[in-house]
């Protein structure tokens, strides 16, 4: 499948990069450390290496643009020192760094770089053109842009610029979208790899598609539903979770005072409406749990939906339910899954996330997954390899599957049909 003709971005193998500066805008936004503040998680630095090396094997002189924390989650605002450091050794070539985004010190260092030299420029969250709080109150469109302090001091420098930040896509930020307006865009080989692999599985997938969605961020699930089952994309959608017990509401079934206000006392209970629409329509394509499972004394034990209600909070899908689960995935041709299938994190209640990637581990279906919660539970109980595509981004493929507009992929778009050379 050919990425750039289906949506219209220019790959990063359309330009000549021989002694040209290249602006490389990745996500190399790491977990870290709470007490030491080191990176904990280099994931998404793994996934920054290809690009880097493509541009400077064809010779670019090469400046890094990134993020590390935002608004609210200001503790991990920090420096990206380690970051430049990491890349150093991966890379096994120096990779420096300058604690200054775009300032007089930013722009004399970019001046002074060879070909196959890299630097990393300051944290962006350092501006705050670059936070989300400014982004959610300032509403600029790409074009207005220009004039923004990164933009103004970087694009007279730079011949052409990357972006290999799909896990920000979702972000309107001057870093993301405004340097397409006015120089030679592409995608890097991430972005590109990301892309394809969620098109696989929203347009040509291997049949049946099977949707495994769960965890507690049930928005994302209803998101994804609406698109996939209405397009046709889906064939089946497994639910577990908090988007299990919504399924189980709509059809009707109380689920005991302790779950019901655990769901009310966060509103999710909004989302029973939308249920109920989506088993209406796709009532052969939406499965739902047929047994969940509980603490009592200290634990594990298991009831059948037709027994419901209970008193405890349903915590995980019990034995018969991931059976019944782990039949549909053995026999699925493309498998996404977004978020587990319960509270993993208690031994209690790991079995119905861990049986469930241990199914995908087995199976022969094309897999994908991605976002930080589903990463994280997959990689608890199985080899990641075993995976065929692991997304760095987490709502940005979130909004992607969901059909939602993107500033960066629109803004990519918008670019492709601009003649500059």
């Amino acid at each position: 499948m050919d990425v750039m003709l289906d949506i219209g971005i220019r790959s990063i193998k359309e330009f000549d990069y021989e002694n040209k500066v290249v602006l490389l805008r990745v996500d190399i936004n790491s977990p870290l450390d709470p007490e030491t503040k080191k990176i904990v998680n280099e994931n998404r630095i793994n996934k920054s290496l290809p690009t880097i090396n493509y541009l400077i094997e064809k010779g670019a002189k090469v400046a890094i643009i990134a993020h590390q924390g935002d608004t609210l989650d200001y503790h991990n605002l920090i420096p990206l020192s380690e970051h430049a450091e990491i890349l150093s050794k991966k890379l096994g070539r120096e990779v420096k760094y300058i604690d200054d985004v775009c300032g007089p010190a930013a722009q004399e260092e970019i001046k002074k770089l060879n070909p196959g030299e890299i630097i990393i420029l300051g944290n962006l969250r350092y501006l705050c053109e670059e936070v989300s709080s400014f982004e959610d109150v300032v509403k600029l469109e790409a074009s207005e842009m220009l004039n923004t302090y990164l933009v103004r001091n970087l694009a007279p420098l730079i011949d052409i610029y990357i972006n290999d930040a799909f896990a920000a896509a979702h972000r309107n930020s001057p870093s993301m979208v405004a340097f397409q307006e006015i120089k030679p865009s592409a995608g890097g080989i991430l972005m590109m790899d990301e892309i394809e692999a969620l098109i696989k599985v929203m347009t040509s997938p291997t049949r049946p598609n099977v949707f495994v969605l769960g965890g507690l961020k049930i928005s994302d699930a209803f998101g994804m539903m609406k698109q996939v089952l209405e397009n046709g994309s889906a064939d089946i959608i497994l639910t577990s979770g908090i988007t299990g017990h919504i399924m189980l509401l709509a059809k009707g079934y109380n689920l005991g005072e302790g779950n019901e206000r655990f769901i009310k006392d966060r509103k999710l209970d909004a989302f029973i409406e939308p249920a109920k629409e989506y088993l209406k329509n796709f009532p052969e394509k939406i499965i739902v749990p047929i047994d969940l499972a509980y603490e009592k004394d200290g634990n594990r034990q298991e009831v059948n939906i037709d027994t419901l209600p209970i008193n405890e909070i349903c915590m995980d899908i019990g034995v018969k339910t991931i059976e019944i689960y782990k039949k549909y995935i053995l026999d699925a041709g493309t498998i996404f899954v977004n978020g587990p299938a319960g509270v993993y994190e208690n031994k209690l209640f790991e079995n119905g996330t861990k049986s469930i990637w241990n199914t995908i581990a087995e199976s022969k279906g094309y897999s994908v997954i991605g976002g930080g919660d589903t990463v994280s539970a997959a990689s608890r109980f199985i080899d990641l390899e075993k995976i065929n595509y692991v997304c760095t981004a987490g709502g940005a493929m979130v909004r992607f599957l969901s059909g939602v507009k993107m500033p960066l992929i629109e803004s990519m778009k918008k670019s492709y049909s601009y003649a500059y050379f």
